[in-house]
């Protein structure tokens, strides 16, 4: 498994501004739609626009503890082994979220995420942490992470969206 496998999402793009403008994006991209367009799935086993949100809600909440667990350790220990999840066990449970209140908190929590980030130095970008299944990493690693995830994710909402 690669260390970032959504590397490619970014093209170039440094992730900060990526981060800072999502959650408007998504408030943008779905304007107007009605409450059967956010919650209709595309096709089974598929997610809706809804269940991509309250994805990415669970997901900032994860980032937000990778980063700051990944700055815990003092340089003279070792470094943190960050825990993997399941998506699609998590999201068995979406059903049960409304998009407005998991867009709010997805947006809480990476505005909470980003003034953080506003507090890393050069020399906590290059801290290192553990992915039992990824490899060991740097907490930039995880923030340009966050960022092609949240590309991935806003395609895939531009594209429902698009259908509606």
């Amino acid at each position: 498994m690669e260390l970032n496998p959504y590397a490619s999402y970014l093209n170039g793009e440094e992730p900060i501004p990526v981060l800072k403008t999502t959650a408007a994006r998504i408030r943008t991209l779905t304007i107007g739609l009605t409450d059967a367009q956010i919650n209709t799935p595309p096709a089974p086993r598929k997610w809706s626009i809804c269940n991509i949100v309250a994805h990415l809600a669970d997901c900032e909440i994860v980032f937000a503890f990778r980063l700051r667990q990944t700055l815990a350790p003092t340089l003279t220990q070792p470094h943190a082994i960050i825990q993997p999840f399941d998506q699609d066990a998590w999201a068995k449970r979406y059903a049960a979220y409304q998009f407005e209140p998991a867009l709010a908190l997805f947006q809480a929590t990476r505005n909470w995420n980003l003034l953080f980030l506003n507090t890393v130095s050069q020399d906590d970008r290059r801290r290192r942490t553990t992915h039992p299944e990824r490899g060991t990493m740097t907490f930039w690693t995880i923030v340009e992470t966050m960022a092609g995830h949240d590309i991935n994710h806003l395609q895939q909402i531009e594209r429902l969206a698009a259908k509606s």
